[in-house]
């Protein structure tokens, strides 16, 4: 940038050579300090985007929202509707469990005295239900087996323990420990505590473990039927989260639809992990905006939620022609979600989609933050509204996303697995816990069933995937 003298060029000319060189280099210090300034201005701003980054404006948990921020909280205000389920929302009630046993209560005296009734006029009115929880006494069978001498040959014969019983500990109360390891995801330790004091039964951890294993070896059937169910469906939603094998950087992937939910872990973030993921898959894809997932051919959905949080944080932006672009843009593309519900007319739809081209052709050549979600909108234009062409397909990747969050809470919590075979575990049982989460079938019973069938050697059944 020049810098505009007060004075004319022969004024220059008549000046002093000392003075002159010393006016050139304030000029080249000054110019070189505005650069800095501007370099400083344009850092703090980044940062001040940072500090501003929460679950609704960019792709953060809202475990990490600061719990002093109530920007997005109800100011705690009543509102016009009243607590509890609203109009038309589906009643849970407590249900009428079939009784063990019945007591009959009979009316012992009126306020007049009477204590004379008579059985012809009684009837019940009303039943009561008491449930309490029975002492638990564990069924504990001891197999004392024997041997002797043949007196045939002379050799010693020995008694052979029955196939279900080999491992020491039965389907039911393996199925209650894997239930805590993996659907509760609770440490070793803390199922050791559960089992002595509930069960009132001493355990070590290391028995835990090998609990938890043949169980993880159980429930592979299921896992591969899960797998060949999630590959051979029309529409998948699939993400990825960040996970830890011995402090090592590794991707927890998930492949969910509305039947089952499939997870596996893979050291990289790659396209061929993507690609032990699917497989022979070539279905519609749904998914955020990551790069591998651009280039999918077969039909693909880009999740408009990631999108519409980078329009709410330009909205928060200090220049107001950035938020002026990020209030236009987070409001037509949630028209464009509204559409999922109500699908527009064709000449709704013209006047949309010519006011989004407008504004995304106004920004594209910008080098702002507005200009880098217009062209990111405009190259993935094709995939914003593929919901509306086919049935069935969500606008968002919302699926996915709840489906990872038990995962990030696991890996929160255990800070990941120590092992590839803690690595199977993990992905078998949120494989299972999730699908029948889908199905509305109870994890405990499943577990069960396929412990039971692993201690006999048969074939779980596998039909309700």
């Amino acid at each position: 940038m020049e810098t505009k003298r007060p004075f004319t060029d022969l004024e220059w000319h008549l000046t002093p050579e000392p003075v002159r060189h010393y006016i050139l280099y304030l000029e080249q210090a000054l110019h070189n300090l505005q650069k800095q300034v501007d370099d400083y201005g344009k850092r703090i701003e980044k940062l001040e985007v940072k500090t501003r980054e929460n679950s609704r404006n960019s792709s953060k948990p809202p475990s990490s929202d600061s719990p002093f921020d109530r920007s997005g909280r109800k100011n705690g205000k009543k509102g016009s509707r009243p607590k509890g389920g609203q109009k038309g929302h589906k009643a849970y009630k407590q249900q009428m469990l079939s009784p063990n046993k019945s007591h009959a209560l009979m009316p012992e005296r009126c306020r007049c005295g009477n204590t004379d009734f008579g059985g012809s006029r009684m009837e019940p009115f009303y039943t009561h239900q008491h449930i309490e929880l029975p002492e638990i006494q564990m069924e504990i069978s001891h197999f004392i087996l024997h041997r002797c001498d043949c007196p045939s040959c002379g050799k010693t014969v020995k008694a052979v323990l029955p196939e279900p019983v080999r491992y020491g500990y039965g389907p039911r109360l393996s199925a209650l420990i894997a239930e805590l390891s993996g659907i509760k995801a609770m440490s070793r330790n803390d199922v050791k505590h559960i089992c002595e004091s509930v069960l009132r039964m001493p355990i070590a951890t290391g028995t835990i473990q090998k609990i938890v294993d043949r169980a993880s070896e159980a429930i592979t059937p299921a896992y591969k039927a899960i797998g060949d169910v999630a590959r051979s469906s029309l529409c998948n939603y699939i993400d990825e989260t960040s996970w830890f094998n011995q402090n090592g950087l590794q991707w927890l992937w998930a492949m969910v639809n509305d039947r089952v939910a499939f997870y596996r872990i893979d050291a990289h973030r790659s396209k061929d992990a993507f690609n032990q993921l699917i497989q022979d898959w070539r279905g519609i894809l749904v998914s955020d905006s990551y790069g591998l997932y651009r280039n999918w051919v077969h039909g693909r959905q880009t999740c408009l939620a990631h999108l519409i949080r980078k329009a709410d944080a330009l909205c928060e932006r200090k220049k107001p022609d950035l938020r002026r672009f990020g209030h236009i843009m987070a409001s037509l593309l949630r028209q464009l979600i509204q559409f999922a519900k109500d699908p527009p007319p064709p000449r709704q739809w013209q006047q949309y989609y010519a006011q989004l081209l407008f504004a995304l052709s106004l920004w594209e050549p910008d080098k702002s933050d507005a200009g880098q979600l217009a062209r990111q909108i405009l190259r993935e234009i094709d995939s914003l509204w593929f919901f509306i062409e086919h049935e069935g397909v969500e606008p968002t990747n919302n699926r996915a996303e709840r489906a990872l969050r038990f995962g990030v809470l696991w890996r929160k919590r255990s800070l990941g697995t120590q092992s590839e075979k803690g690595n199977r575990w993990v992905e078998r049982i949120l494989s299972l816990k999730e699908t029948c989460r889908l199905k509305a079938k109870s994890t405990f019973q499943t577990l069960e069933l396929c412990i039971e069938s692993f201690f006999n050697n048969d074939k779980p059944d596998l039909s309700w995937i």
